[in-house]
């Protein structure tokens, strides 16, 4: 596969979308490009709509009403103006604005389907949008109000009301009129032609750029599971036999043998394990042995949704489709449905992530685990130690279940009855995002008693790689004596998650010390 960062250019609608590309234009590092080949391409498709419109026949949504006006023929002179009205009329999002990088994220996708010409844009819309993204200047769009249907109706229409000069857009982190900053740049707004507004607003791109930061957080917090659960398997002297490679090979799902694989090379050449070699425990909590069928099991569900949101993000979900004057489509590829179930999957996937962290966090304080004292902490009594710590990832484990009720289990009946079956695959993205907000937390708070326990078992070493994880942990999180405010400690946890330093550094160590980590295998589990 082709490496991002040698892939500096991007060019909408000639080039195949991946997630890190979609992520490196959104953050600046690779630049998306609209070639001379692609608005040769719309602009021809662009006529075909013309002469569509010019010779009066019938098409939705370029000359008819919308979803039950379907029937309802628009005169010629009106279907410019049919264009406004539709996204004025269809712009009912409601709740928080989503974060400015998802709006950013959802015209990049946008841009991408509509460079590969099967929706009658125009190109002088395509350069706004272009502008819009290049110059950051980013639609606010409210998070609720879309059911994952007709695509992503409401927010879609938000995104694109600056473009007639309508609403409100993200400039240096303040949301603004939109009309006050167009006049600042010497634009005005774009005039509309038939069928364009249909085009802008008829997708999955809300869904879409939402499960792009869905895939990027939850492969973050596999990664990071593997090597906690690993500083918690030493902490608590479990045994690596249920990690051995002919045993994998006789189940060999994707991910239990990958994440089998990970935990042979993090614990390679530890002492803590050489240590109770010989011991009488015949097996380990499910929580311990049972750690390549678990972590495996959500690694496949990232795969599959990653594997349906490239297909996704480099499809043209608008609707009708353009293909020539004699042959126009009014299909459905704007519903949500083949992304809805994969992401209610991961969703689900996450959950029993943090699942099984809690799991581990608790069995770690328990008097049964030899070597390890009480809560974690020498002294208890007057000394609470770690106990309620874990009270945080059961509150938070106990939250993702109620979370995990799937979206696109319901489906509504809108427009009167002609979109009878939705998706609602934009509340289950939101959904899955707060699951995986949640295991973030969960796993925080299991590296800081995985690190704790870690340290009962000094002087013995771990593998390399252990060492380096544990080591990262103590650079920023001491071990604790006694009870202090464990709440500056999580947070700290949190942050160090989620900014990849302990995955940067184990692959580092890897590489200088030529230990094939497996953290980021692009063509099996990379994001690129």
């Amino acid at each position: 596969m082709r490496d991002e960062k040698l892939f500096r250019e991007f060019l909408y609608g000639d080039d195949e979308m991946t997630i890190g590309i979609a992520l490196g234009i959104a953050r600046g590092n690779v630049q998306g490009v609209v070639s001379a080949h692609a608005r040769a391409r719309v602009n021809r498709n662009r006529r075909v709509v013309e002469r569509i419109v010019h010779k009066q026949k019938i098409v939705y949504g370029i000359n008819t009403g919308f979803g039950p006006l379907c029937t309802t023929l628009i005169d010629e002179e009106d279907t410019r103006k049919l264009q406004y009205n539709l996204l004025m009329s269809h712009s009912v999002g409601v709740g928080r604005f989503i974060d400015p990088e998802i709006a950013l994220l959802m015209m990049i996708l946008k841009l991408h389907a509509l460079c590969k010409g099967y929706s009658g844009i125009a190109i002088e819309t395509i350069e706004r949008i272009l502008w819009h993204i290049e110059n950051r200047v980013i639609p606010c769009v409210p998070e609720q109000g879309s059911v994952g249907a007709s695509g992503d109706l409401a927010p879609l229409s938000h995104l694109f009301l600056p473009l007639i000069g309508m609403g409100q857009v993200w400039v240096e982190g303040k949301p603004m009129a939109t009309e006050v900053i167009l006049k600042q740049h010497g634009l005005s707004p774009v005039e509309l032609g038939p069928k364009e507004g249909l085009a802008l607003i008829n997708g999955t791109q809300f869904m879409s750029a939402h499960a792009i930061l869905l895939l990027e957080k939850l492969q973050n917090c596999l990664d990071h599971a593997d090597i906690i659960a690993a500083i918690n398997h030493e902490a608590m002297l479990g045994s690596v036999k249920c990690f051995d490679e002919e045993l994998h090979r006789l189940r060999p799902y994707a991910g239990s043998t990958y994440v089998a694989e990970r935990m042979r090379t993090l614990l390679n050449r530890s002492q803590m394990v050489t240590s109770h070699k010989n011991c009488h425990r015949v097996q380990d909590p499910y929580s311990l042995r049972c750690i390549p069928q678990i972590h495996g099991a959500s690694r496949n569900a990232w795969l599959h949704l990653k594997e349906m949101i490239l297909t996704e993000i480099n499809s043209v979900t608008d609707n009708p489709i353009i293909f020539t004057e004699d042959k126009t489509i009014s299909g459905g590829h704007f519903h949500g449905q083949p992304i809805a179930l994969p992401i209610d999957y991961a969703g689900l996937a996450a959950a029993e992530l943090g699942n099984v962290s809690d799991r581990r966090v608790y069995l770690s304080m328990m008097e049964s685990v030899p070597g390890l004292p009480k809560l974690l902490l020498e002294h208890t009594g007057l000394n609470s130690g770690f106990m309620i710590l874990q009270y945080s990832t059961a509150a938070l484990t106990s939250e993702n279940k109620t979370l995990c009720f799937p979206a696109s289990a319901d489906s509504i009946p809108t427009s009167l009855g002609q979109e009878d079956h939705v998706s609602m695959g934009s509340i289950g993205v939101r959904k899955s995002l707060k699951i995986v907000d949640n295991l973030e937390k969960i796993l925080a708070i299991e590296m800081l008693t995985a690190a704790q326990g870690f340290d009962f078992r000094r002087p013995l070493k771990s593998g390399l790689l252990v060492e380096k994880a544990h080591e990262v942990v103590r650079r920023y999180i001491s071990f604790a004596d006694t009870d202090r405010v464990f709440y500056a400690d999580i947070e700290q946890a949190i942050a160090l998650l989620r900014s990849r330093e302990m995955i940067a550094e184990l692959n580092a160590t890897a590489q200088i010390h030529q230990i094939n980590f497996k953290n980021e295998d692009h063509e099996i589990f990379g994001i690129y």
